[in-house]
């Protein structure tokens, strides 16, 4: 039996029904397929970007994904929160957000935990990981985040949105991290998340495409066409710009990662 027969039996006839149209693909195909299948994914908040990018993973077939979020869904949330319903009010994002992907693929793992990521848990979340997908919109979380992925060399895709704007940049073993673009030093506001600041419903759904597609991209192709590079995404003008930068040789995460 040939590798590529063994892989066609490793996807049920029910998956390559399910993932038809993307085993099509030129350059996709069924080893990639499978390479997704075997992926674990940890999503970090389930707010207006985990909730898209946690489905088109979903249905994209990722093998497990692994959902944290403490919140509870509020009426502000289901303007741009594509996996709630209004019936869902009060309940925890998480767990209903897990719960709709299994509807959706019952071909993939879901997992749920209503908590935040702290010091004391983050790296039991994060050292079992293939990928780290953060959509937090708080900045102590988005450094913690860094910080333990750098340490435990698990590649890390960040994405955040505001307002009519987003941003997207992957971090790996061997590039820049977070730190290095948005020094610590440099004081971070807080105020300017979704919940004081406003956003626009399309803006955070724009930016969790962008995120799936490039998890999609690492995942089955191996590609890193964001490892140390941000892409600026203005929803008002409708343009989108790729900023390269580099690591900074005085960043504090990356100097603890050398040692």
């Amino acid at each position: 039996m040939d590798q590529q027969t063994e892989i066609w039996q490793q996807l049920s006839d029910d998956e390559m029904h399910f993932y038809s149209r993307q085993i099509l693909l030129d350059g996709w195909d069924i080893d990639a397929q499978e390479k997704l299948k075997l992926a674990n994914v940890l999503l970090i908040g389930a707010g207006g970007l985990g909730c898209l990018t946690a489905e088109l993973l979903t249905r994209a077939g990722v093998g497990k994904l692994t959902i944290l979020d403490a919140d509870q869904i509020e009426t502000s949330n289901l303007q741009r929160q594509v996996a709630f319903q209004p019936q869902d009010i009060g309940f925890y994002k998480a767990e209903t957000l897990a719960k709709r992907l299994k509807q959706i693929n019952p071909h993939i793992q879901v997992e749920a935990h209503n908590i935040r990521l702290t010091e004391d848990n983050a790296a039991d979340f994060i050292a079992s990981q293939d990928l780290v997908l953060d959509g937090c919109d708080q900045f102590a979380t988005r450094y913690l985040v860094n910080q333990v992925c750098t340490q435990l060399a698990v590649p890390l895709i960040s994405a955040s949105a505001i307002a009519y704007e987003g941003q997207l940049f992957m971090v790996t073993a061997d590039s820049a991290c977070y730190e290095c673009i948005f020094p610590k030093t440099e004081s971070q506001d807080e105020s300017l998340r979704c919940a004081n600041s406003g956003v626009l419903a399309t803006t955070p759904n724009v930016m969790a495409s962008l995120q799936a597609h490039h998890a999609l991209l690492y995942l089955g192709l191996n590609l890193t066409p964001l490892k140390q590079k941000l892409l600026l995404w203005n929803g008002l003008t409708m343009q989108q710009r790729i900023v390269k930068f580099e690591k900074d040789i005085n960043c504090p995460n990356c100097q603890a990662r050398t040692i």
